[in-house]
């Protein structure tokens, strides 16, 4: 034989065995119909049908069916009440009734049955005109599956649970059992034992029975005078075709069936049958095609069923003979291959053959085949186009009944969509969706590899962790999507700075993972970070926008900073908040040291967590002086932490730590709220006018509720607007100049005045100050600190007091710490001064006591 080199795939040839015409519905049915008026008392229809033994009578008006009564229909029956037996059949029917053609093959008559959820048919020939009524036993007694029911054991159907009436219950009990548990019959149990009685423990009421009992117009009485005795029974391992014979024999439609001890434990019916008969077709095809069963030409119904399934179907699928050669394809295979049938038919399966498996391979896939009768894997093939694409491959040997191999079909399914999703699923496990870079898990992958690789080989291996300074600033300023784009660039540019296989992975945010290995030493390793501060630190154009980014590096080597990568990972994080620390745009190595500073930070991270609601926070508050002659204009609240072990803790070590965490917003409406409070006491105690001075931070005056917050304070405190000057720095204002323009307007429009502090260490732009609603300046004390013996620094004092002026604000000077300080700024007439030379920051008792508020002047 030839062994073909690739995949197969089934059609109309390899089925192409003589049919037989299928049953069809006008070939079962009586024609003698039984009919009754709409009038007719109900109690003579049941008699009618008690003495035909049928099942239903259709109920007719000017010859046309209007309705039909069943023994179904008989359930309803008030048994209680005898005026019910004379009720006409119209009251009591049920409508529409459904009907089919005579021409209605047997095998749909079925499907109908079952998903309809009917027991009667009426039947109409070509003409419309109705020639008699077919029912669910009708199409059980005719369907040809004696191969079907021979095969499959009574077992198959048993439902289990079935509840016995005792003799002593009611007709009404009978018929609501049946009604509400839609079943048509049931049995009674006499309680004696079998064997001490010949009609045996059981009996049974069916709805032919309440029929009959309807016609009698019987009164409701005990179960145990009106059940049949004894149940006919079977075995539950009995045949469903011996079943079938029992009923046909017996002239009944029920039977009871019993266990292996005995005992009865339900009962089966046509109806139970016929519940079966069209899965089992599917079945019976689908056992055909994998286990070689040659029976499909038992039966034309079943032969035409397999053709339909399997040019529907979405597998492809192909029969070739004993030698390998193509007999038949179905429709799916032409839609997956491209190739017709006319193409194929007659050639090899190697006409599909991608070249992508070895000759080894189909030797195993043939090995497998001759071995097993079947075999089942993923090969690739190629499309007529010359696509080479993969499959889902099933083939099985078939032998006839004497075990000779006379064919092999094959299916296939196309799961090229599968490998991309699957391909997708792997990216999104392990690749950064944003960037493309390895995620975090894949980098510990390769982190473990390369730490094995570099102890194999005795050389150093640096782990870099780098942070975008700013980079929130950017995104909550410009948006997402300029956010996005700009670690698209970012991590582009790390890319292309590294060697090929070296390994750059995304944390999260805009933290960035480096490793490097096969380092000759540290310095190795400060030379690339040196390269990459560098390199991110040039221009990325974004949208129209010129964006800088700086960039903080920490740097951990293996195996001088540790030997575990969770640890040099975790060094590199605390050596690069050493470079933020250290004034960001740079890099740092690690040192033991750090780890001291980054377990003290942490600690003092946590601490400042509890210490608002712990109440460890408090306002210092510092006068503000008129330059000239000398009284309190204002008062600057100034935020303090005094720390239950740490005492006082400077400002400069937490307010940073405040902006990190973003505790500076909660702290900053609390430092706001408790400085109004503390005006509104100095009001109440009897002081003149005092302007009470807040410093705004950065990270507070970006949240969009800000100015809410600002009014909501005023409201709450009593302050008046006038009387609140809020500080802020030139920076902020430089961000996002349009929102913070809008953000300044809306704090105006509340009357609260607005100063720039630190003025002259930031752009000290005369544009932006025309621009913003501004009215104070507040020197920075740095220039101050040298302007009685620093030409430069009082040149520039000069300078600032004049441009402030000139656009109608008032100037203040801080850190002025002697009386020179003062005279001169006094000499160029700067408006306030502010500082050790009139007095430290102080508690509110220990300023109200420096400045008693009935003491205080304008």
């Amino acid at each position: 034989m030839n062994r073909p080199e690739s995949g197969f795939l089934l059609n109309e040839e390899a089925f192409s065995m003589p049919r037989t015409d299928e049953i069809r519905v006008g070939e079962i049915i009586g024609r003698n119909l039984l009919e009754c008026a709409p009038e007719e008392p109900l109690h003579e229809a049941a008699r009618r049908m008690s003495e035909r033994r049928v099942s239903s009578i259709l109920v007719v008006e000017d010859d046309r069916v209007v309705g039909i009564w069943t023994e179904r229909d008989a359930l309803r029956v008030n048994f209680d009440d005898p005026a019910t037996f004379a009720l006409p059949v119209r009251a009591v029917m049920s409508s529409p009734v459904r009907a089919v053609s005579v021409a209605t093959p047997l095998h749909e008559l079925t499907v109908r049955f079952r998903e309809e959820h009917v027991r009667h048919y009426v039947v109409e020939d070509d003409a419309g005109r109705r020639v008699g009524i077919v029912s669910q036993t009708d199409v059980v007694l005719n369907q040809g599956i004696e191969h079907y029911l021979k095969l499959r054991r009574v077992d198959a159907l048993v439902k289990g649970g079935l509840h016995a009436l005792p003799a002593a219950a009611g007709l009404g009990d009978a018929t609501r059992r049946m009604r509400e548990g839609g079943v048509d019959a049931v049995v009674v149990d006499y309680g004696a034992p079998a064997a001490s009685t010949p009609e045996g423990r059981y009996g049974i009421l069916t709805e032919r029975d309440v029929t009959r009992l309807v016609a009698e117009r019987a009164p409701d009485r005990a179960l145990g005078e009106l059940a049949s005795r004894p149940l006919v029974t079977c075995r539950a391992d009995n045949s469903l075709y011996r079943v079938r014979m029992l009923l046909v024999e017996r002239q009944i439609r029920h039977i009871g069936v019993l266990d292996a001890e005995g005992g009865l434990v339900d009962l089966v019916s046509f109806k139970d049958i016929l519940s079966g008969m069209e899965l089992a077709y599917v079945h019976e095809l689908h056992d055909a095609l994998r286990a070689r069963d040659l029976a499909l030409s038992a039966s034309q119904r079943d032969l035409y069923l397999a053709e339909k399934v399997i040019e529907s179907s979405l597998e492809g699928v192909m029969v070739t003979d004993a030698h390998a050669r193509i007999l038949s394809v179905n429709p799916a295979f032409t839609r997956m291959t491209g190739y017709a049938p006319e193409e194929v038919v007659g050639l090899n399966p190697s006409v599909l053959n991608s070249g992508r498996q070895s000759p080894a391979f189909y030797a195993r896939m043939w090995d497998g085949l001759l071995r097993d009768g079947h075999w089942q894997g993923e090969v690739w093939n190629r499309r007529k186009t010359g696509e080479v694409y993969p499959q889902l491959l099933h083939i099985t040997a078939i032998r006839d009944g004497e075990g000779v191999l006379t064919h092999y079909a094959a299916l296939f399914t196309d799961i090229s969509r599968l490998k991309e999703t699957e391909a997708r699923i792997r990216d999104l496990a392990y690749y950064d969706p944003l960037t493309g870079l390895p995620n975090r898990r894949l980098l510990d992958d390769r982190l473990q590899v390369e730490l094995a690789h570099a102890a194999r080989l005795r050389c150093r291996l640096a782990v870099m962790f780098v942070d975008l300074d700013r980079f929130k600033r950017i995104n909550d300023s410009l948006g997402h999507t300029v956010g996005d784009k700009l670690l698209v660039e970012i991590a582009a540019r790390l890319r292309v700075s590294l060697r090929e296989d070296d390994t750059v992975a995304r944390m999260g945010g805009d933290e960035f993972l480096v490793v490097l290995n096969n380092l000759s030493g540290p310095d190795e390793a400060a030379t690339m970070a040196r390269r990459l501060v560098a390199e991110l630190r040039r221009p990325v154009n974004v949208e129209g926008r010129e964006l800088v980014v700086t960039t903080s590096v920490g740097v951990a080597v293996y195996p001088d900073d540790s030997r575990d990568a969770d640890t040099l990972v975790k060094h590199a994080d605390v050596a690069m908040y050493r470079a933020k620390d250290e004034g960001r745009n740079s890099f740092q190595l690690f040192e033991p040291a750090m780890n001291a500073r980054s377990l003290e930070r942490l600690a003092l991270e946590t601490a400042l967590h509890r210490a608002l609601p712990r109440d460890e926070l408090q306002l210092y508050f510092q006068p503000v002086m008129g330059a000239e002659g000398g009284e309190l204009v204002a008062v600057e609240a100034l935020l303090r932490w005094r720390h239950p072990d740490l005492g006082l803790v400077s400002p400069a070590d937490f307010i940073p730590l405040a902006e990190d965490t973003g505790l500076i917003v909660p702290i900053g409406e609390w430092v706001l709220r408790s400085a109004c409070e503390h005006h509104r006491r100095w009001c109440e105690a009897g002081g003149g006018p005092l302007h009470m001075m807040v410093n705004i931070s950065a990270r507070q005056f970006r949240e969009e509720g800000f100015a809410a917050m600002v009014a909501s304070v005023l409201a709450e405190t009593g302050m008046t607007p006038g009387d609140l000057t809020l500080e802020l720095t030139e920076s902020m204002l430089m961000d996002d100049t349009d929102r913070a323009l809008a953000r300044l307007d809306h704090l105006r429009a509340l009357g609260v005045c607005l100063a720039i502090d630190d003025f002259g260490t930031g752009y000290s732009s005369l544009a932006y100050l025309k621009r913003f609603p501004i009215d104070e300046l507040k020197i920075d004390r740095l220039f101050v600190r040298g302007i009685d013996r620093n030409t430069r620094d009082a040149a520039l004092v000069s300078a600032i007091v004049s441009l402030g002026h000139s656009l109608g604000l008032r100037v203040v000077a801080e850190g002025v710490e002697t009386a020179a300080h003062l005279n001169v700024l006094r000499r160029q007439g700067c408006d306030l001064a502010q500082g050790f030379h009139f007095n430290p920051p102080l508690p509110w008792d220990e300023f109200v006591a420096a400045y008693p508020p009935a003491g205080a002047t304008a």
